[in-house]
């Protein structure tokens, strides 16, 4: 298919046949200088709600590009009504985790400060950043939401609860996910992973007796937080979503 030889660009613009879009700044640089592109060449274009299209540079400026929308290459499809809830972790390995779980196909990332919580201020614009080159990468249709950081006990009393919540419970008391999942069959779902520190004792025998949170075990091992997110969402998907 051709559109997985062409290099794909997130835009924020509507895309159709024959629409003319322009690019700022640093997507112009990208293509002009890194990417070596010429005029004429063509490029991919998503913009997370109406598919994705081959448009065709028309012109190079100082700063911007112009393209030109061709035709659609994929049409808009339903993806996983999946979250990430975590605490927020140090810079290299929060960024390691955005970009990573973008490409398990989340379509949430919401932060939430817990007791045990050692970051609390995000750099959204550039966890945001990493999330589209992410989607651009994986061949994704969209870029997932990414919330302000939240009070963990204001996010779970908020909690629609319709959407299943999947424990990473480091204690060692939980069932394994196969057990844990085997009858479970919500369209929503949330993976949820506690800080560096790990949950405070109070926070999981909350979230225990939620109707709506299912408890797991990971393994036998302690694993590191980013980690540990990274492994509920593979295991989530391969047993309840898009891997099944």
């Amino acid at each position: 298919m051709e559109s997985q030889k062409l290099i794909r660009l997130f835009v924020t613009a509507s895309l159709a046949d024959g629409a003319a879009v322009e690019l700022g700044q640093e997507q112009t640089h990208y293509l002009k200088n890194v990417m070596r592109l010429r005029e004429g060449e063509a490029v991919a274009l998503f913009n997370g709600s109406d598919g994705e299209f081959r448009a065709r540079l028309e012109s190079f400026g100082k700063r911007t590009a112009r393209l030109l929308v061709e035709e659609r290459l994929r049409a808009q499809a339903a993806e996983p009504d999946l979250w990430l809830v975590f605490a927020p972790i140090k810079r290299a390995r929060i960024d390691y985790l955005i970009e990573k779980a973008t490409e398990l196909g989340v379509s949430a990332l919401v932060p939430v400060i817990t007791r045990h919580t050692n970051v609390e201020r995000l750099n959204l614009e550039r966890l945001r950043a990493h999330a589209i080159e992410a989607a651009e990468q994986s061949e994704r249709l969209t870029v997932p939401r990414i919330d302000e950081p939240r009070a963990f006990d204001d996010v779970l009393g908020a909690w629609d609860k319709s959407r299943r919540i999947m424990l990473c419970d480091e204690s060692g008391t939980a069932p394994r996910a196969s057990v844990a999942l085997a009858n479970q069959s919500a369209a929503a779902w949330a993976v949820l992973i506690g800080p560096e520190g790990g949950f405070a004792e109070t926070e999981l025998d909350a979230l225990r007796k939620l109707p709506f949170v299912s408890p797991v075990s990971l393994g036998p091992r302690i694993l590191r937080a980013d980690t540990a997110a990274l492994a509920g969402l593979a295991v989530l998907q391969a047993l309840r979503g898009e891997a099944r």
